[in-house]
């Protein structure tokens, strides 16, 4: 296929080269396929641009920054410190720019022709991109995302943004209004308070609401620490360029407002109508273990087929689409689709850690493991659920590395592994990883470094 040419035939296209979409282009290009891949702004999408791998970044810098103004309880004495926002921006930029290109460099290998653009559906084969090309497919798979959901009387504008703007700003304002609080309100809020800025979260409920009231408790406590303010059970009402007002007439200094209520799917002028592709009621796409829509040539993942919307998700869901466009017989039917919040402390949760008939939850705290003492990072925690077999059925980790730690769980309740396959399994000494091993220990009735009471657990 020569590039430009105004028609075009493929095995595979592929709209959107964000992590679920490229991964797809790339898996079907190693089976054999011809494919097109289609990104109307940057490869890697949100997630490597805008989202996951930014945010990441910015909040590592703000707790090497935070440490450093806190490290005198360690012995080490620091002069004046201060951060340059147009470097930190620098670097954030670079990252994400090298991955992009990694990204590019890997669709070449693979002779993945990508098409910048947007793309819009004629036909159940057929795609008319905005540069005039026409792309006839044989399969496609549509990996369009998802956008931030405009808030009314506070669309974004000026100084009111979303998520994607406040992690490409070059200063770091005063004062920060942050709407919504969800997981993504409570990163970026820690993130900027470590970076100096004074942030309010205005909450309906309240932070995390729908979390785990003991993991929350704890991030409560590192927002204190941090001098952010959670004003919950209110509603913004009006704004400034220097304010926002209240439904309870509370007026709170706001020079930056981050509207942060929530996704919705990008399914908005990609033709559907051309085909057989159904919507559910909230605007996701309705697919079929095997990613299938109701378009038999075409399949769909990552946030535009619904919750969770992870990018992780996207990228389980990629592979398998691609897999199934070149004729294999592959599924999505993981049982746990992990979630972490990169915050202080890390939250990560795989399964379902609720304590109901039939099953247990044991809970190991990190004021007992060496290596959280040592670090002085022992707000945290491990629990376990688990059934009358002992099989392990959900894990909820609070703790430094959480991100990293989780891992070890959904292999766990991949595999249907028991407590004594987590007790039993050597852990590096002294590591966090060892709280698991612990808690596990707890549920059979044999803790070793926490006192659980002399009848045990």
């Amino acid at each position: 296929m020569v590039m430009g040419e105004l028609h075009s035939r493929v095995d595979l296209a592929v709209i959107g080269g964000g992590v679920g979409g490229y991964v797809a282009a790339i898996r079907a290009a190693q089976l054999g396929l011809n494919v097109a891949l289609v990104e109307k702004d940057k490869l890697g999408g949100h997630c490597l641009n805008y989202a996951c791998i930014p945010s990441k970044t910015m909040i590592h810098i703000s707790n090497i920054l935070y440490q450093a103004k806190n490290s005198e309880k360690f012995g080490i004495k620091v002069g004046d410190i201060s951060i340059d926002p147009k470097k930190m921006l620098d670097w954030r930029v670079g990252v994400s720019k090298k991955l992009e290109e990694g990204v590019g460099f890997l669709c070449k290998s693979y002779n993945i022709d990508v098409f910048k653009g947007a793309a819009n559906f004629t036909s159940a084969n057929t795609l008319t991109l905005t540069d005039g090309v026409i792309l006839e497919f044989k399969k496609a798979i549509i990996a369009t995302g998802s956008e931030p959901i405009p808030l009314k009387d506070f669309e974004f504008g000026g100084n009111v943004i979303d998520y994607k703007s406040a992690l490409l700003m070059d200063r770091i304002p005063k004062t920060i209004a942050i709407i919504g609080a969800g997981y993504v309100s409570v990163e970026i809020g820690m993130m900027f308070a470590k970076l100096g800025s004074k942030v309010t979260i205005i909450a309906r409920t309240d932070v995390l609401s729908k979390f785990d009231p003991d993991a929350v408790r704890i991030l409560k406590g590192t927002m204190t620490k941090l001098g952010m303010d959670v004003l919950a059970g209110v509603s913004p009402q009006s704004h400034d360029a220097t304010s926002v007002k209240l439904s309870d007439g509370k007026v709170i200094d706001a020079e930056i407002i981050i509207v942060a209520i929530g996704l919705k799917p990008f399914t908005q002028n990609l033709g559907l109508e051309n085909t057989k592709v159904k919507l559910d009621s909230k605007g996701f796409i309705e697919v079929d273990e095997q990613m299938r829509t109701g378009d038999e040539n075409i399949l769909a993942i990552g946030d535009v087929v619904g919750e969770p919307m992870l990018a992780h998700k996207a990228i389980r869901q990629g592979g398998i689409a691609g897999e199934v466009a070149a004729g294999q017989n592959s599924a999505f039917e993981n049982k746990v689709i992990p979630a972490v919040i990169f915050t202080d402390p890390e939250i990560a949760i795989a399964g379902d850690i609720e304590e109901k008939d039939g099953i247990k939850v044991v809970k190991f705290p990190l004021t007992a493991l060496g290596r959280a003492i040592a670090l002085d990072a022992s707000a945290g925690f491990v629990k376990i659920a688990y059934d009358q077999n002992n099989i392990i059925k959900g894990v909820e980790i609070v703790s430094q590395e959480a991100s990293s730690m989780i891992s070890e769980a959904v292999l766990a309740i991949e595999m249907g592994a028991t407590l004594e396959d987590i007790a039993d399994i050597i852990h590096p000494h002294p590591t966090y990883s060892e709280a698991l091993q612990e808690a596990a220990e707890a549920g059979l009735g044999r803790p070793i470094h926490f006192f659980y009471g002399k009848k045990g657990v």
